[in-house]
């Protein structure tokens, strides 16, 4: 093999695993997202369309956290601090925000649930969290959270001591929505 075919299979083959790790960093995010809520990893929470038979008779404290991220011009709160909730039995919760700028903003929420063992165990029927919030200058919005514990976390030697749950949700700014947004209102307007 001359040295010019060595070269040129030595770049071809450096592009690539250059292409192939670009590939993986891009898939990284939604795989990581998809494991964590098949195992509840981190406390992540699962996803439930119906809710349990079985109703425990011991409660539970659900708190509320929110946070927003620092570039993102909201005011977001959970609308009640906490619940006692029996493991089984549905909820609804719910959270306010308020565009406190100028401009409409699109943010996107995660959540997380602790203590991170409980993650599993904690099952979401619906909610807003990894959906574009579109908010206009001074709009405020109330967003449901319905959910329930699983009695499970009653029966698992890990968690069958867990009162006391904590579901927090933290708001990004999406830049490239409220952009896309910005520039087909302009757009839309002329100026």
């Amino acid at each position: 093999m001359s040295v010019a075919a060595r070269n040129r299979a030595t770049a071809i083959g450096a592009t690539l695993v250059v292409a192939g790790m670009i590939g993986l960093t891009a898939a990284s995010v939604p795989l990581y997202r998809l494991f964590c809520q098949v195992t509840g990893y981190g406390g992540t929470t699962q996803r439930a369309e119906t809710v349990p038979e079985r109703v425990a008779g011991t409660p539970v404290t659900v708190l509320f956290n929110a946070d927003v991220a620092p570039d993102l011009p909201w005011r977001f709160r959970p609308a009640q601090r906490r619940l006692e909730v029996l493991p089984g039995e549905q909820n609804l919760a719910y959270y306010e925000a308020e565009n406190r700028s100028s401009e409409p903003v699109v943010g996107t929420a995660t959540f997380n649930v602790t203590p991170h063992k409980a993650g599993i165990y904690f099952h979401k029927l619906a909610c807003f969290c990894f959906e574009q919030q579109t908010l206009e200058p001074g709009e405020r919005v109330e967003m449901p959270v319905s959910f329930y514990v699983d009695p499970a976390l009653l029966d698992d030697p890990s968690t069958r001591d867990v009162r006391q749950i904590t579901l927090s949700y933290t708001f990004f700014v999406d830049r490239e929505a409220t952009e896309a947004l910005r520039r087909r209102r302009v757009a839309a307007t002329g100026s």
